[in-house]
């Protein structure tokens, strides 16, 4: 099999799908792997260490698509690489399916075969391929909110840490999964008084034996939820619902009930968002103001520490990727039940329920696409 590496052209968008480690994998196994130029400059990698472990290196994406049997990416397809998509060809990537009906309708029309890294799913609920990014993304969070907490940003002024007989930030953290988990860790170790709120008892005792004492946690409802947005400095939501776009479990009131100059940052904001007032952002634009809240929510949030994310995450992939390629897609989905989760969309038809309820689409049972 042909594996196309293209560079990825979302705004500051650093990562590249592909290490020369697992280039090395894949073609020690019998398979080519082809990479755009400079794909991986952004997160440190040169062409000649692709080259060094016999890697092809292409001018440019036209060319990658054009040649390679499957894509491998970070990031979605942008509207500007549909037109280079090619019917059977096989997308391996995030997607986020639920919150991108464009985009959705866009592979049906080309008729790719779309497995998501974001839903594939082991039997016990875990992310994978999602886990890596939800790491980074979460420890990043505390440092965001406490930077545009100063009021050179727009923030109210406060220091996260507190300083002697000032008390500290209060950061409350919707979501107590891989996201809430590694925010609270990072928020603790800055001083802040950090509240964390999840539906789940079970990973709430497992947050309250394990984190530090200025770590409280509470069982997440409507109104619990309600009081601690209006008490927070900083809101972090990590809310996620495998393959499906997240509830606005907090409201426009909520965020309007906000001290002014608090902080939002909306990790969750790739499936669509847990607040009302979240909107996509980027890295170049990553902040507005609303209902006189700072709201950061970028889109692809581990970009910006691009080489421990592209490190990170195919650590991940790499295992997955190889089983599609020695054995083809339909093959290795019908022996791997967890892979097989990670089909969203498949010549044409929507074989993810959730993706094809977000926009009123046919479903289709993955088994009649394997046949």
């Amino acid at each position: 099999m042909i594996i196309g590496i293209p560079k990825e052209i979302k705004d500051n968008e650093y990562r590249v799908a592909l290490t020369p480690a697992g280039a090395t994998e894949l073609i020690k196994t019998g398979h080519k792997v082809i990479i755009q130029k400079n794909a991986g400059i952004g997160s440190g990698i040169s062409d000649d260490e692709y080259k060094e472990v016999g890697a092809e290196i292409l001018d440019t994406a036209n060319e990658v698509f054009d040649k390679a049997d499957m894509i491998m990416k970070i990031k979605e397809p942008l509207s500007q690489e549909f037109e280079l998509i090619k019917e059977n060809q096989i997308l391996f990537t995030y997607f986020h399916f639920a919150s991108g009906e464009e985009l959705t309708r866009a592979m049906i029309d080309k008729k790719a075969i779309c497995i998501a890294y974001e839903t594939i799913e082991t039997d016990d609920g875990e992310t994978p391929l999602l886990t890596p990014m939800s790491e980074v993304s979460g420890r990043m969070a505390p440092f965001i909110g406490a930077f545009y907490l100063s009021r050179a940003q727009g923030g109210r002024g406060i220091l996260t840490t507190g300083v002697s007989g000032v008390e500290p930030a209060h950061i409350v953290i919707l979501g107590g999964g891989t996201v809430g988990h590694n925010a609270a860790k990072v928020a603790a170790g800055l001083g802040a008084k950090v509240t964390i709120l999840d539906i789940s008892i079970r990973k709430l005792r497992y947050l309250e034996y394990t984190m530090p004492g200025n770590v409280s946690t509470l069982k997440s409802n409507s109104y619990n939820i309600a009081q601690a947005v209006k008490d927070a400095d900083i809101l972090i939501t990590g809310v996620y619902i495998v393959g499906a776009e997240p509830p606005k479990l907090v409201t426009r009131e909520m965020v309007r009930s906000m001290k002014p100059g608090s902080v939002i940052v909306c990790v969750d904001i790739d499936q669509g968002g847990s607040v009302e007032t979240a909107k996509p952002t980027s890295h170049s634009n990553p902040i507005y103001v609303e209902e006189g809240v700072v709201h950061y929510c970028v889109t692809n949030m581990p970009g910006a520490f691009s080489r421990t994310s592209t490190f990170a995450l195919t650590n991940e992939t790499l295992s997955y990727a190889l089983q599609i390629a020695n054995k083809g897609w339909q093959k290795a989905l019908k022996e791997n039940s967890v892979l097989k989760k990670g089909l969203n969309v498949c010549k044409g038809k929507v074989t993810y329920k959730p993706v094809a309820d977000a926009h009123g689409l046919t479903y289709t049972l993955i088994d009649e696409v394997l046949d």
